[in-house]
């Protein structure tokens, strides 16, 4: 079983570390500058329960050294998935796999999902469907991430909670190729459930991040601070809830009500997301999975979004102003 991570950062790298330590696949990661440098010298060095292990891993620049996989797990973010597809495309041949590890609505969303809208390319996270087009579809499984890692140093990759990564098709079907990828996953020491319904499951994540990421990006706020906070609180709750009136109407179950849903936000603490951390750093925001896709999904289900469109117009404008929106 060959297996490629493109993109070996803080997810990628602690799932090409897991799954290569077993020594049951055929492992390769995709990188580039002093981490590539390092993963070839030292391997994926992985800190885990306060345990230190170096893991040797086949590691390359250029995807096309390493052949066609059976499957490819893309471990970038969103906005850099389209860039990428000339570099991704040797990797793929006819029976390949490619798992999609991408926070907010996925660029197959509208694949096999039935109804009116089945088909239906998603602008705001593949403009002119070129994803769509050179990956297929019909490749694709999904998966809901939830560890939290962080990338301490080059080639040094630290786990701090969670193994969970959740897999499905499209389709909703069990099938023998997300079966098996999930039992070396398993076998890894993750989880790995397999889910009939990986939509729901990326429309609960996505339900926190579309409101909480472009919250705290605009106030540098965190989590704990959003939600203590009467006003913060109230405005994402509004997002919240123009967010599930789409996606109920798409034949999404929110397994949780929004109340509870904030209330778990406030208990992680402390914590920076991802959108605050990489307007900090300079680094390109993931707006459009995030927030601009749910305001285009509102128009498709012919469902207001108010509240989602004044956020979404200030944090994009505080994202072109500090040259951290990748369009």
């Amino acid at each position: 079983m060959r297996v490629t991570v493109f993109g070996a950062g803080a997810i990628g790298g602690y799932l090409a570390a897991k799954m290569a330590a077993t020594g049951r696949v055929d492992l390769s990661v995709v990188a580039r500058g002093a981490h590539l440098q390092a993963i070839e010298k030292d391997g994926l060095r992985l800190v885990e329960d306060g345990k230190e292990t170096a893991v040797p891993v086949r590691a390359a620049e250029r995807a096309a050294d390493l052949g066609v996989q059976d499957y490819v797990v893309l471990a970038l973010k969103a906005h850099s998935v389209g860039p990428a597809l000339a570099q991704i495309a040797p990797l793929v041949g006819p029976d390949t796999a490619v798992v999609t590890m991408q926070n907010g609505v996925p660029w197959w969303y509208f694949y096999k999902l039935g109804g009116e809208l089945d088909g239906t390319r998603l602008e705001a996270v593949d403009p002119g469907g070129l994803i769509w087009s050179g990956l297929g579809p019909e490749r694709v499984i999904g998966s809901v991430v939830y560890p939290a890692v962080e990338v301490d140093a080059p080639g040094l990759i630290r786990h701090v909670e969670g193994r969970r990564f959740s897999l499905g098709e499209p389709s909703g079907e069990k099938s023998e190729r997300v079966t098996r990828l999930a039992d070396e996953m398993i076998a890894a020491g993750l989880q790995a459930p397999v889910r009939e319904d990986i939509r729901s499951e990326i429309w609960v994540k996505l339900w926190g991040n579309l409101c909480f990421n472009p919250i705290s990006a605009l106030t540098g706020s965190t989590l704990e601070a959003i939600v203590a906070d009467d006003g913060t609180r109230a405005l994402a709750r509004a997002m919240m809830l123009e967010a599930q009136a789409i996606g109920e109407a798409l034949g999404v179950r929110f397994t949780i009500d929004v109340d509870r849903r904030i209330k778990g936000a406030g208990a992680v603490g402390a914590h920076k997301t991802s959108m605050l951390q990489d307007l900090e750093r300079g680094r390109p925001m993931e707006i459009d999975a995030l927030v601009t896709v749910v305001q285009e999904l509102g128009r498709l289900t012919d469902r207001p979004t108010p509240t989602i469109d004044t956020v979404l117009a200030l944090v994009r404008r505080l994202a072109i102003e500090r040259g951290c929106y990748q369009a």
